[in-house]
């Protein structure tokens, strides 16, 4: 990759009152975005490796991609105006005379992280967005010590 992006993976998710809280991040910072409750569910199942009775829409965008021999390659969250974040999807197809293809897709982030998550894929930041977000990681940290009983715990 080149040096105008961060890689970065999803820490944690949790519930909000509106949706979810997917914390994302590397060792430096961690920022959050707000997702709807489905996508933040199937971010958190595919992180968990849950298995589902039925495939929901993630499992069949996926499952559409490798009919067509195509995979997620990476995604990058290239944008925020206005308190909205902007994603690229980054596909890798090969067709069955091995020529490969890179497709680049306009999509949410939320969406995008699912897929990256789902297929393994690396997660990026731009260096324009990656400055800009607010460090979060203090808030992650004492969220995570009350789920896990309490601050006072040890």
């Amino acid at each position: 990759m080149n040096k105008g992006v961060t890689e970065i993976e999803v820490k944690a998710i949790l519930p909000t009152s509106g949706g979810c809280a997917v914390f994302l991040g590397n060792d430096v910072k961690v920022f959050v975005i707000y997702v709807d409750q489905m996508v933040g569910g199937a971010i958190g199942m595919f992180m968990n490796k849950q298995p589902k009775e039925r495939p929901q829409t993630h499992d069949l965008m996926v499952d559409l991609l490798t009919a067509l021999g195509a995979r997620v390659q990476r995604i990058i969250i290239n944008d925020f105006k206005d308190g909205v974040y902007f994603a690229r999807i980054i596909l890798a197809a090969e067709n069955e005379l091995h020529e490969q293809k890179i497709v680049e897709l306009d999509a949410r982030p939320s969406d995008s992280i699912a897929l990256a998550v789902q297929q393994e894929a690396p997660i990026y930041i731009s260096s324009t967005v990656w400055d800009e977000v607010e460090d979060m990681t203090e808030v992650l940290q004492k969220m995570e010590g009350f789920r896990a009983g309490g601050p006072d715990e040890e």
